[in-house]
């Protein structure tokens, strides 16, 4: 028991003095942030990102935009199955799965800090007729995948504008 404390001890010392430290969220250009998008699963993760910073307020009500320091528009997504692969019979054996997300931040005078942009990611799954059902699982779960990482790349974009003078 004395030596898992001794080692407990000597782990955190070592943590700290190597300047360890959790991630946190970053600091923003603003406060207040209207948010433009809808209940999708997108609009949804990206929703509870921005409010689990604790650093921002977010607006939701076009009669209160005028409060908000920024707003945040989701201009369009894009979901797309490709078939990249079939065997000697026709049948498909490789699918592309594409996710696009479309947006722009700008402040209350509608000057772009985020110029509109979009964020793309592509996945390919292997497909078996056979295994239609699971595959299509594996689909979806593939689309929350790159939707969390979409989700995260538009955080750090956001924590990353600075006001200009």
């Amino acid at each position: 028991m004395d030596r898992r404390h001794l080692l407990l001890g000597v782990s955190a010392v070592a943590l700290s003095g190597c300047g360890f430290k959790l991630r946190e969220g970053g600091d923003f250009a603003f406060h207040k942030l209207f948010v433009n998008f809808p209940e999708d699963p997108l609009g949804v993760e990206l929703r509870r990102h921005l409010l689990g910073t604790g650093k921002l307020a977010l607006i939701e009500d076009p009669q209160r935009m005028r409060e908000a320091d920024a707003t945040l528009d989701i201009l369009g997504q894009n979901r797309q199955r490709v078939i990249v692969g079939v065997n000697a019979s026709g049948q498909v054996r490789e699918v592309q799965l594409r996710l696009a997300v479309r947006f722009r931040l700008r402040d209350a005078q509608g000057v772009e800090w985020i110029e509109p942009v979009t964020l793309q990611m592509e996945r390919d799954l292997s497909y078996a007729e056979s295994a239609a059902l699971s595959k299509e699982i594996e689909e979806g779960l593939t689309y929350r995948s790159m939707q969390t990482d979409i989700v995260g790349q538009i955080m750090r974009r956001l924590g990353a504008v600075r006001k200009r003078p």
